[in-house]
């Protein structure tokens, strides 16, 4: 691992759109970050490509995706994101390829962000630990469909009714949880807690993943992730990405 030090994420933006697999991705680390950006007056939004309906195994996967959606738009708001949007492709088989670009590409030239934040997207989290289908498939698209949005093209049918047009006005692809960060965020006590909060908030599946009690189980990972990167940061607590400019 890398002990050069972290630079620290530009912050001269306004409107930002996290693109995940699925609910709770973003929970499981970045979501101190939003919550700091979201007290500074940035605007995101959270696309998710699935609806989670595979994540538990005790509830089948309509009623799984109703439980982890209602889930996911109560964590979401309480760092400070209104709006939540999903995709509908399938939990734990997402396809990368052309028609997951042109979805991401598409909510891209909607919401005509100047940041894109994803999750890590490549093999492994670093070491031994392998990384799964969905989140190498939709990191990759991510990069890809940033490309995409601003090329008019590429996917012109989606411009053919007007509504929206080209945007290559991304300056900044920033991915969490890559075992190659760059950049990061400092956080202070209030994002960690609401962190902490808004990853309680998927109850149902931290439930079936732990026995750990929930709220117990949130604050150790929140921690343990806003302090990995302390080390390279002038030891403040962070989140740590990997920062791609465009």
């Amino acid at each position: 691992m890398s002990t050069e030090q972290l630079e620290t994420m530009p912050d001269d933006w306004q409107r930002a759109l996290a693109v995940v697999a699925h609910p709770d991705d973003l929970e499981y680390g970045a979501a101190a970050a939003v919550a700091e950006w979201a007290a500074a007056g940035k605007q995101i939004g959270y696309l998710l490509a699935t609806r989670g309906e595979a994540g538990i195994d005790t509830l089948e996967p309509g009623e799984c995706a109703r439980v982890r959606e209602a889930e996911q738009r109560a964590s979401a708001g309480l760092v400070g994101v209104t709006s939540v949007d999903f995709l509908d492709h399938r939990d734990g088989v997402i396809e990368e390829g052309v028609p997951l670009r042109r979805d991401i590409a598409a909510a891209v030239r909607k919401a005509r962000p100047e940041l894109v934040i994803t999750l890590n997207g490549g093999d492994t989290w670093g070491r031994n630990a392998w990384n799964t289908p969905d989140h190498r498939a939709v990191g990759r698209a991510v990069l890809d469909a940033v490309g995409d949005a601003g090329n008019r093209w590429i996917f012109p049918e989606q411009l053919a009714a007007g509504d929206v047009e080209p945007w290559g006005g991304v300056r900044w692809v920033c991915v969490a949880g890559s075992p190659e960060p760059t950049h990061a965020v400092p956080v202070g006590e209030e994002a960690v807690r609401l962190a902490v909060a808004s990853l309680a908030e998927h109850r149902a599946y931290i439930s079936a993943l732990s026995d750990e009690p929930v709220e117990s189980y949130a604050r150790s990972f929140v921690e343990w992730v806003v302090g990995m990167g302390a080390e390279r940061f002038g030891g403040r607590e962070c989140v740590t990405f990997q920062l791609f400019p465009r």
